[in-house]
């Protein structure tokens, strides 16, 4: 730490400041560096602090060296002592010391006069169905759920946070989304991309107590629930898929209105990045999406 004086304060109309706690993908295309690119991609300035570091690439991850819960909390506290952080998107926690450590830093940030809006994806399950987080880690991650403004699992990470049998259908997915909403009091966006009307998710958020309470596409409720539907973009290039729309949630959301409106304008982003995909030629196994399909201009 260099001094103690107080994050720097900032204009209206900056860029926003958003913060990944996130692993490290060295093919790029997962972690932290598809959370910095999508960022950059989105307006928003990029900050990250490591939780892991993986050997990985394309067709894999081949090793993993977490990075002890006291440094995580020194790069946390490093920057919150200097940069006003305006979002915060979580992925990878390895294990249950690191999801306390950063429950802490959250705990804190949710203190301050304007505190960022937090964005939490429960990384416990792959796309495979194996679990990466033990016991006491899920239950860690638990925790860190009435701390976040949106949370996003996937079908069966949403599975293993209600202790319940995967969603076989939309209905069960939204019931799922609702469930959740209502045991964390946040939020939660269930991603149906794992078999479930693929392209469909669910936004399932508290209801507000000002009578403007809605349902849109669920069952009734004290509760507001929309149902975004999408095209499924055939493409092997999805690795990192979850983790970029995670970002562009946190990247996007202090320049919008609401979750609503964030989280189409995510999907729709995310939706050209997955169709562009196909262009970068990058690795021999499930290749990165395109985070800067918008931008690049080639010569």
């Amino acid at each position: 730490m260099t001094d103690d004086a107080p994050p720097i304060s900032r204009p209206a109309g900056a860029p926003p400041i958003a913060l990944s706690i996130a692993g490290s993908d060295p093919s790029g295309g997962a972690g932290i560096q598809a959370d910095l690119k999508t960022f950059s991609a989105l307006g928003a300035y990029g900050t990250a602090a490591i939780t892991a570091l993986t050997a990985q690439n394309t067709r894999g991850v081949t090793g993993v060296h977490v990075v002890p819960p006291g440094f995580v909390t020194a790069q946390l506290d490093t920057l919150a002592a200097d940069l006003r952080i305006d979002a915060i998107k979580i992925g990878m926690l390895a294990d249950a010391a690191i999801a306390g450590a950063v429950g802490e830093f959250l705990r804190a940030q949710r203190r301050l006069e304007r505190p960022p809006y937090i964005v939490l994806d429960p990384v416990m399950v792959a796309t495979s169905g194996d679990r990466l987080l033990d016991e006491a880690a899920v239950d860690a991650v638990r925790d860190l759920l009435p701390l976040a403004d949106l949370v996003t699992p996937n079908l069966p990470e949403a599975a293993v946070l209600l202790d319940v049998a995967p969603a076989g259908d939309l209905d069960g997915l939204t019931e799922q989304a609702r469930a959740l909403a209502r045991t964390c009091g946040t939020a939660v966006l269930v991603k149906g991309g794992h078999g479930v009307q693929d392209a469909t998710d669910v936004l399932a958020e508290p209801a507000t107590g000002d009578g403007t309470d809605t349902d849109t596409g669920g069952s009734g409720g004290e509760q507001r629930v929309t149902v975004f539907e999408g095209e499924r973009i055939e493409t092997s290039n999805t690795h990192g898929t979850g983790c970029t729309l995670s970002s562009a949630l946190a990247a996007l959301r202090p320049q919008r209105d609401d979750w609503p409106t964030t989280v189409r304008d995510a999907k729709t982003w995310l939706s050209g990045a997955l169709a562009a995909g196909d262009t970068l030629y990058v690795g021999s196994g499930s290749g990165p999406v395109h985070h800067f399909h918008e931008i690049w201009r080639r010569p």
